[in-house]
C-alpha cells in the first residue's frame, strides 16, 4: 500500500501549479493533504476511484485537511474530541479493519513563539488521541508536524534553537510522541541520511540553496514497522513550500 502526505499550503493555489499531475505521478492509494485553505463547496477535485473527505476550519482560508483514499474506510472522523482544538480542521481519522490512518496538520507556534503554550496543550491532547486509537487498531499518522525533530532534521539547526518549530519544547514532544509507541518511518529506513528536507522558507532562495526542514512525517505504531518498504521524500516536486512525503508498507 502507498500512502502519500503533502501540505499544499493552499489546495487552490496548487492546483494552479500541477497539482493534479503530480497526485497522478505519485499514484497512491490513500493521499492526505494540510493546510487546503478552503471551504466546502469552494473547490472541486475530479478523483476517479477515489472517495474524498475535507475537514475545513471554520476560519475561511485557513488551516484545514482532507484525505483521499481507494480504500472506503469502515469509519471517519473528524478533529480529536476537544472542544478548543477542533475548530481549525486540522485532524482527520480513517478507521480500516487493520489500522487507522491519521492525517494532521500540527499547530505552528508562530512568531516571537505567540502560539507555543496552545502548542504544547495541543501536543499532549493528541497524543492522548493516537493512543485512544491505538487501543483498537495500529496506527498510522502523517502529516506536517510543525517540527524538525533533531539537528540532521535541520540545514541550519544553530541559528534556529529558539524558533518556531525547532524549539526543545516542541523538540522533546515529538521524542515522548515517539517513545510512547511510534516509530518514523524514514529516520528508521534512513537514520543517517541528511540534508534531506520536505520544507523551505519561501525567502532567501531557501529552496534553491536546500536550506530547508524536515518537518513533514509518516509515524507508524511500533508494531507496524517491519512492515515498511519505503518511505520517500520528493523534492522533486513541486506546487508548494512543503514537497509530499510518501510511505510504502505490506498492509
Amino acid at each position: 500500500m502507498k500512502l502519500v502526505s503533502w501540505n499544499v499550503n493552499g489546495i487552490r493555489a496548487c492546483m494552479g501549479k500541477d497539482f493534479m499531475q503530480s497526485f497522478a505521478q505519485l499514484n497512491a492509494d490513500i493521499f492526505c493533504l494540510q493546510e487546503t485553505k478552503c471551504q466546502v463547496g469552494q473547490v472541486t477535485l475530479d478523483l476517479p476511484g477515489y472517495e474524498q473527505f475535507w475537514y475545513s476550519a471554520e476560519k475561511k482560508g485557513y488551516s484545514g485537511t482532507a484525505i483521499f483514499t481507494k480504500v472506503a474506510p469502515l469509519s471517519v472522523r473528524y478533529g480529536i474530541g476537544v472542544e478548543e482544538f477542533d475548530h481549525e480542521g486540522r485532524v482527520i481519522a480513517l478507521e480500516y479493519p487493520d489500522f487507522w490512518m491519521v492525517t494532521v496538520y500540527t499547530p505552528n507556534s508562530q512568531d516571537g513563539l505567540a502560539r507555543l503554550p496552545y502548542r504544547m496543550q495541543w501536543e499532549e491532547a493528541f497524543r492522548g488521541y493516537l493512543k485512544s486509537l491505538e487501543a483498537t487498531h495500529p496506527v498510522i499518522v502523517c502529516g506536517d508536524m510543525n517540527v524538525a525533530h533533531k539537528e540532521i532534521d535541520i540545514r541550519h539547526p544553530k541559528t534556529n534553537i529558539h524558533n518556531a518549530g525547532f524549539t526543545q519544547e516542541e523538540r522533546d514532544y515529538m521524542t515522548a510522541l515517539l517513545g510512547s509507541g511510534f516509530v518514523d518511518s524514514f529516520r528508521y529506513l534512513y537514520p543517517d541520511r541528511d540534508s534531506i528536507y520536505s520544507w523551505w522558507s519561501y525567502r532567501f532562495h531557501a529552496r534553491e540553496n536546500n536550506a530547508g526542514w524536515r518537518i513533514d512525517y509518516f509515524l507508524v505504531s511500533d508494531v507496524l514497522k517491519e512492515k515498511i518498504t519505503e518511505a520517500g521524500i520528493h523534492n522533486e516536486i513541486y506546487g508548494s513550500d512543503h514537497c509530499p512525503v510518501s510511505l510504502e508498507i505490506a498492509l
